[in-house]
């Protein structure tokens, strides 16, 4: 059954003693999962309610109430950004809705964060490197889940599987991410405390500064990578670099080269995630929306290979032309920039650009199968997709636009991003 926002906060009187509302509003929520709310009370202090859907969603909230008990006061004074206090629960059946205690600041949409210059791509560097830095004993103290790197990707590994099983997975799409998969190289990777459900509407934003991060329903040890794919949908290429860079600046241990490109690769797969969602929950409208964004992936990315092609062929045809010449020409490719991250960076014969990863110079030869099938482009493809509704967990979230991220081998890896709406 629907709430609405004054129901909401009923419950939340209920749920902590001497709570008087005085205004409530609906904020924006994993609209398949829970119901959510912000009261203000009698003093000006503001309640965040969130109510579950389903005993799924409960039980995420269940595993957040283990998590936020996990952090000690020593651990909570030494991160840069508030962490929620549940201030009061209230039990329907097999539903538990949690009433959080205020927290100053509030949410930005991607965008708006990518807007703020220099001060904001630092804060969201110092913001993820903080998470990642916590103790693993955190994760364990919470009998949370704990994945070493071969066992994450065995993990991504069998929910291909049972995406596959589903026959309704593009077969180019199910080549794409098995090779990807199966590159054991990309998957060699240091496991950090992850937030797991990190995105816009989860970090609390005051003064210019990050002052709390909220929705700690999937906080796991695993890839640092899947705390970053949410960056990669900003309109400016530029600003998940950037966080990058800031967050290795932030960071003691060394870079990892394939980071951006596991993060991209979990934005993409997050919808073989969805549409497997919804045929367990039998839900049509999930399905026919997975399916939808995964065909208009699939047709994107088979056109930037064609591209891909047709330019490495083109590039051919002139190294050619020019060997037949003995006056030489121009070669036009020395002006092409394939660098989808900054106009600035050019991949100069394996030169390692400023975000730590080695480049080739598509010029140096053509792709190889296993480059199309990471997602290889010379050139910078941007495709949106903008389904009607609002998902969850993980639920691509709105939109779907086609990037690029950096590669160890290749040029660049054009992998879709989920961008939250």
């Amino acid at each position: 059954m629907k709430r609405t926002p004054m129901e909401l906060a009923a419950i939340a009187s209920a749920a902590v003693p001497g709570l008087t509302p005085t205004g409530v509003a609906g904020v924006p929520d994993d609209a398949a999962d829970f119901e959510s709310a912000l009261l203000v009370d009698d003093s000006g202090k503001q309640w965040r309610v969130r109510s579950p859907k389903h005993p799924d969603a409960s039980m995420r909230l269940e595993t957040e109430l283990q998590a936020l008990k996990a952090f000690t006061p020593a651990m909570r004074a030494e991160l840069p950004f508030q962490v929620p206090h549940i201030a009061g629960t209230l039990r329907h059946g097999e539903l538990c809705t949690f009433v959080y205690a205020h927290l100053e600041g509030s949410p930005r949409e991607l965008d708006g964060l990518a807007a703020g210059g220099p001060e904001m791509v630092r804060e969201l560097g110092r913001t993820l490197a903080a998470i990642h830095d916590l103790p693993p004993l955190l994760v364990h103290n919470a009998d949370l889940p704990s994945y070493e790197a071969n066992e994450f990707r065995q993990r991504k590994l069998n929910e291909l599987d049972q995406a596959a099983i589903t026959g309704r997975i593009p077969a180019h799409l199910l080549r794409r991410w098995e090779h990807a998969l199966e590159d054991v190289t990309l998957w060699r990777f240091h496991p950090t405390v992850v937030h797991g459900d990190l995105h816009e509407d989860n970090l609390l934003i005051s003064a210019g500064r990050v002052s709390a991060v909220t929705g700690w329903t999937d906080l796991r040890v695993g890839d640092p990578a899947d705390d970053f794919a949410w960056l990669l949908a900003a309109t400016n290429p530029r600003f998940a670099v950037d966080v990058h860079d800031a967050y290795l600046s932030a960071r003691a241990d060394p870079a990892d080269p394939h980071l951006m490109r596991r993060a991209a690769l979990a934005a993409e797969f997050a919808l073989a995630q969805w549409l497997v969602r919804g045929v367990a929950m039998d839900n049509a409208e999930m399905i026919a929306e997975a399916e939808d964004m995964m065909a208009t992936l699939d047709r994107d990315l088979q056109a930037e290979e064609a591209s891909a092609a047709a330019y490495l062929a083109a590039q051919e045809a002139n190294r050619a032309a020019a060997d037949q010449d003995p006056t030489g020409g121009t070669d036009d490719s020395d002006r092409y920039d394939t660098d989808g991250f900054d106009d600035s960076e050019d991949y100069n014969d394996g030169e390692t650009s400023d975000d730590g990863v080695d480049g080739r110079d598509p010029r140096d030869g053509e792709l190889s199968d296993e480059d199309h099938l990471a997602g290889t482009t010379p050139e910078e493809l941007v495709a949106e997709v903008h389904p009607g509704q609002d998902l969850a967990e993980e639920n691509p979230r709105n939109t779907v636009s086609a990037s690029r991220v950096p590669a160890e081998d290749t040029e660049t890896s054009a992998l879709p991003i989920i961008k939250s709406d």
